[in-house]
């Protein structure tokens, strides 16, 4: 089952871009069921980036069993707090409750961005 059409993962793709450029964090993105428990699952997708993960940040969000986590490395929690990255999950979740996916995943990408650029 597809959850994004061609242009919904295209605009999502240019948010991360975007908040990348702006923030000079990397950004992550997975929608779809993590393998294992989430917060473990979104901790290993975090880990990927390697050297880079200091300066990272990732949104994993299971649709099917209804949670975001949003995982930070260390040089980022300068910027991104633990309750703002709380408070912008709660407002994801929001999104996604009333079936508006696409605009939870931009609202939750451009919210960390600006935050973590207001604070560079």
């Amino acid at each position: 089952m597809r959850l994004l059409s061609t242009a919904q993962a295209d605009d999502i793709r240019k948010a991360l871009l975007v908040a990348e450029r702006r923030s000079g964090l990397r950004f992550g993105l997975f929608v779809g069921p993590p393998e294992g428990p989430r917060r473990h699952f979104a901790e290993r997708l975090h880990a990927v980036f390697g050297d880079e993960a200091d300066d990272a940040v990732v949104i994993l969000v299971d649709v099917a069993g209804r949670g975001v986590e949003i995982v930070t490395g260390a040089g980022t929690r300068r910027r991104l707090t633990d309750a703002s990255c709380r408070l912008t999950a709660m407002s994801m979740a929001t999104a996604f409750s009333v079936g508006d996916l696409v605009g939870g995943l931009l609202y939750g990408i451009g919210a960390l961005g600006e935050q973590a650029t207001a604070r560079r």
